[in-house]
């Protein structure tokens, strides 16, 4: 039986929508075997399907018959970290385990760019797959059949802060509220940005993350599904935060932080809880330039 190590992922970096995304150093792990039949378990008491619609089930079936491979069946065992329906890749990392754990059991026959444009597929975009793979930084452009993909190992100075709430967005709603159309004058507004993000990141000109993180595409319309995300974005930022933006769909919203703050952590949490948000969970992560592998 393979074991394998999949990142959280957090996508859009604000402006980057569909486009960027980054790894953290938060992880679900997979256990994975062939089998004459369905055998899934989760070791962490965490309600996943147990049949074929199971996601990393479904995932790996689908590269099997992409090969050409007789399937009969799999065992799985899964250990759940990574919180679902929060906008920390949760899908994208069952579409990643079950890929790679089909891929491994036979031999390896699909290349990481192969793995890459298949994961899009199945995700109709690639901004939590491809880095959920890759690790680093990642942006990326799906063309409908294949994804032009740069990764960058990034190891700054800098810490990752997730708030998380206490309630789940479903990704459809998320993208729901969404424009069909947006003005000539927005989408320059965050091509801008985004460009303007990945640069000031790799060379550490953090001042200039806030204005980088800035969005007109997706924040506006997904922080009225958030409760209470202005004023983590108005705390946070008053915390000394380099940037904050939504996590992927929502409702997580993520805290770029120098890692000599060494109580925004603390104070972030106090905070909230103050405010009357115990449920949330804050967690501190960094950069993961590994991506998925085996353990």
């Amino acid at each position: 039986m393979i074991k394998i190590q999949i990142p959280a992922t957090s996508a859009n970096l604000g402006a980057g929508f569909d486009a960027l995304g980054l790894a953290l150093n938060y992880y679900n792990y997979v256990q994975m075997e062939e089998y004459d039949g369905v055998d899934i378990s989760s070791l962490d008491g965490v309600d996943v399907p147990a049949d074929e619609n199971n996601l990393i089930y479904k995932s790996a079936k689908s590269l099997y018959e992409v090969c050409g491979k007789q399937f009969t069946g799999l065992k799985i065992i899964q250990e759940n970290n990574i919180p679902m329906t929060r906008g920390l890749g949760s899908s994208s990392a069952c579409i990643i385990a079950g890929l790679i754990g089909a891929n491994i059991l036979m031999g390896k026959p699909l290349t990481l760019d192969d793995l890459v444009n298949l994961s899009a597929q199945m995700e109709g975009h690639p901004d939590n797959t491809a880095p959920a793979l890759l690790g680093g930084i990642v942006t990326a452009v799906f063309d409908g059949k294949r994804v032009h993909w740069v990764k960058q190992e990034v190891h700054a100075a800098l810490k990752f802060v997730v708030a998380i709430p206490d309630f789940e967005l479903c990704t459809e709603k998320a993208r729901g509220c969404l424009p069909k159309e947006v003005s000539h004058k927005d989408a320059v507004y965050n091509l801008s940005r985004a460009a303007l993000f990945s640069a000031s990141l790799l060379t550490g000109k953090y001042e200039n993350l806030r204005t980088a993180v800035d969005d007109r595409l997706h924040q506006p319309y997904r922080i009225e599904f958030i409760p209470y995300a202005k004023y983590v974005f108005d705390l946070a930022y008053s915390l000394g935060a380099y940037a904050v933006y939504i996590s992927g769909a929502g409702p997580s919203i993520m805290s770029i932080v120098d890692e000599k703050n060494d109580f925004f952590l603390g104070k972030l949490r106090f905070a909230l809880e103050r405010h009357g948000l115990n449920g949330w969970q804050v967690k501190m992560l960094e950069i993961d330039n590994n991506g998925t592998i085996l353990v």
